[in-house]
Order: C-alpha cells, then structure tokens, then sequence
C-alpha cells in the first residue's frame, strides 16, 4: 500500500521560509516522479515544482522559481520542498505526489497524493 506522509507547513510572514517534507512508503522515491502541488482558496489544484526518477529533470513553476526547492533523499525515501522568500500568494495547501507520467505538470496525471500542508501568510 502507499502511503506519502507530509509534515512541515504552518504560518509564515512575508519574506520568510518554510519546509514540507514528504515520506513515502510503498514504493521508492528515486523510481517515481515526485510532484508538488498548491490549490489555494476558490483554485483548481496548480502545478509548484516537480523532481524527475533520474534526479536529472527538475521542473519549477513560473512563481516559484528561483526561491524554492525540490529535492530527494532516497535514503529516506522522502522528497522535500524548500520554499524561501515566501509572498502572501503562496499560502494555501500543499500536496505531493508520486507517479511515472510524462506529464508531470498535470495533477490528474498523478495517482498517488499526500495528505496536504497548510502554509498561510501571517502578515
């Protein structure tokens, strides 16, 4: 059974960082693409950054890039996402998720989710 296990998130000001963690069980994070995903209030789930099996792709949307990122531990079976510079559009609940697509930018391409982190902006 797989399981994708999230913890970090919680409230953060403008300007500031956070960490969102995601431990998988039931299969093995260097062999899956590991996607992240952010649905914010009155939004469809939407694209935030992705990790290819191979390490080699590594994806970011338009938003964040250049201040977060995605990286694995395949020791831990476990995929994170740094998120620095934070702005007051980015709260909202943060998914991962695992799966072998080719279209990885596509939510409904994945079948494995995580339970979700809230981040919101304190400011």
């Amino acid at each position: 059974q797989v399981q994708l296990v999230q913890s970090g998130g919680g409230l953060v000001q403008a300007g500031g960082s956070l960490r969102l963690s995601c431990a998988a069980s039931g299969l093995k994070v260097s062999k899956y693409v590991m996607g992240w995903f952010r649905q914010s209030r009155g939004k469809e789930r939407e694209f935030v950054a992705v990790i290819g099996w191979s390490g080699g792709t590594i994806l970011y949307s338009a938003s964040a890039k250049g201040r977060f990122t995605v990286s694995r531990d395949n020791a831990k079976n476990t995929v994170f996402l740094q998120m620095n510079s934070l702005r007051p559009e980015d709260t909202g609940v943060y998914y991962c998720a695992a799966d072998r697509t080719n279209n990885c930018k596509n939510a409904e391409s994945y079948n494995y989710w995580g339970q979700g982190n809230q981040v919101t902006d304190s400011s």
